[in-house]
């Protein structure tokens, strides 16, 4: 093997490293606030009831998609900047804080004003503009993410969004025991956001980027370039907003609550191809300079993407009522589990859609992809229509229409991705890779059918060992694997930048 050759297989294995250990901080925070998610996902069921619990879930679908709209694409846009050039994180960050600001301020009328239009009555209007108002503090915190994460700090970001979870759980949790109900939980939230923005700003300090600034330039400049991937941001968040529109109008709200419990559920989930694709975002950004580059760091970020995507899915149909069950109570949220199995159906293509959504960000493709999205949309809230008069006449249960809906518009989703991105990126490694995660799910899937029933200690870690051992046997898990998990480890090693070429060094432009 030449000099080169070796070089190149070194720069590699170093990639792997970074992503993996990228991905190992957010997992581990991702899992701390997962815990501390369902927890207090749990505690609101248990004691705000179906009813209320199903009001919570739609005044908090209100208020995620108009903050989407206030962060315009930046999140996103202030990554990508900040790991091309480090030096602007606080020009970036600072003039962003004061946009969300104002952009939140701007948003409460229309928010209110469109649930008014909408016809819902006068608690759930104010509850609709209180949550906005009083999710500020933690939505200024998230903005210190465009630092940490584009400077491969993850762990930076999952401190603050841990400690936001932590406070949140534990005053809700004072909050309820007073009888304080919905109004003392959106008011803890907001106490909560304010610690977590406090010790952003205390870990701004380990980030070298210079003093927080507030720029008119950097200002037009987050605006212009945020709108790409705004439009993609919206097409993604409009449609969980439409779903409980739809769903407040056509069933009754105990059956909205059950849909919020699976969803919850889902968003846990959804958490592995998240943290996958925020590892993998920064060096992908990067990496556009290069074809050839961007499309090792793609497989390097596909294959485990793949692996997890089967491992979640067939993990949601088993254990769909066991989930469901210990969360939040079979007697009053029982039917949720319908909705959360058939949901599962559709995670392996999610989780290949999240990699191939943030390849195309980090592209500048996201315009392209949001076009895609709407299509998808479109076809799901026309599919909504018809499933959750179906299901609810049928079953009592629309919710799993909006699922079942959900599901099959992810296809559109993927082939129109699929075409997207740059020729050569994809292969032939996805049909190989996803054919084989695909089957494992298929055989671990039966082999539970078949089996007596286990109890929860005994039958997930054996339904991950039989998936993992499968996943071995027909090659979707690899010695290399094992070898980046290794690396993890040995500082020094990892610490080692992965070399991206320079557009001189490389054969070709850019794909734009």
């Amino acid at each position: 093997m030449t000099a080169q050759a070796h070089q190149h297989v070194a720069t590699a294995e170093r990639s792997s490293i970074h992503i993996a250990r990228n991905a190992m901080h957010l997992v581990v925070g991702q899992a701390a606030t997962m815990v501390l998610g369902i927890l207090f996902s749990a505690m609101l069921g248990r004691r705000l009831g179906a009813g209320d619990f199903g009001l919570y879930f739609l005044i908090s679908s209100f208020s995620t998609f108009a903050l989407v709209l206030v962060d315009w694409g930046q999140q996103y846009f202030g990554i990508r900047e900040v790991a091309r050039s480090p030096e602007r994180g606080g020009d970036l960050l600072g003039t962003g804080l004061v946009l969300r600001v104002l952009g939140t301020a701007v948003v409460c009328i229309p928010a209110g004003l469109s649930a008014w239009a909408l016809g819902y009555d006068r608690r759930t209007i104010w509850f609709s503009v209180g949550l906005i108002t009083f999710n500020l503090p933690f939505f200024l915190a998230q903005n210190f993410g465009i630092v940490f994460r584009g400077q491969d700090r993850m762990g930076l970001d999952a401190s603050v969004s841990v400690v936001n979870r932590a406070v949140g759980l534990f005053l809700a949790f004072i909050a309820l025991s007073l009888g304080l109900g919905l109004g003392g939980v959106v008011v803890a939230q907001g106490l909560a956001g304010g610690a977590a923005l406090a010790m952003a700003f205390q870990l701004y300090k380990r980030v070298k980027t210079g003093p927080l600034r507030f720029s008119v330039v950097t200002a037009r400049h987050i605006l212009g370039g945020g709108t790409a991937i705004v439009a993609i941001s919206i097409a993604v968040y409009v449609q969980p907003y439409i779903d409980a529109v739809l769903l407040s109008k056509l069933v009754t709200k105990e059956v909205v609550g059950w849909y919020g419990a699976a969803k919850n559920i889902m968003g846990t989930l959804l958490a592995p191809s998240l943290i996958l694709g925020a590892a993998a975002f920064p060096r992908l950004s990067r990496a556009t300079r290069n074809p050839a580059t961007f499309r090792h760091e793609f497989a390097t970020a596909q294959r485990p993407m793949l692996w997890l995507g089967g491992l979640a899915g067939v993990g949601t149909w088993v254990f769909a009522d066991l989930a469901i069950t210990v969360v939040y109570g079979k007697d009053a949220f029982g039917p949720a589990s319908d909705v959360l199995r058939v949901f599962g159906l559709g995670l392996f293509l999610i989780f290949e859609d999240v990699l191939i959504g943030t390849a195309l960000t980090a592209l500048g493709r996201a315009t392209a992809f949001a076009i895609v999205k709407i299509g998808s949309v479109v076809l799901g809230v026309g599919l909504e229509l018809l499933l959750i008069r179906y299901w609810q006449a049928r079953t009592g249960n629309g919710g799993v229409g909006v699922s079942m809906a959900f599901v099959l518009s992810e296809v559109v989703m993927f082939t129109g991705g699929a075409l997207l991105m740059p020729k050569g990126t994809l292969g032939t490694a996805l049909l190989r890779d996803g054919s084989r995660a695909v089957g494992c799910a298929l055989l671990t899937a039966l082999l539970f059918h078949y089996l007596p029933h286990l109890r929860p200690w005994l039958g997930v870690p054996l339904c991950i060992a039989v998936f993992t051992a499968l996943s071995v046997a027909v090659g979707l898990i690899r010695g290399e694997d094992l070898h980046v998990l290794k690396g993890l480890f040995r500082r020094g090693e990892a610490a080692v930048p992965a070399v991206v070429p320079t557009i001189a060094e490389s054969p070709g432009a850019a794909p734009e």
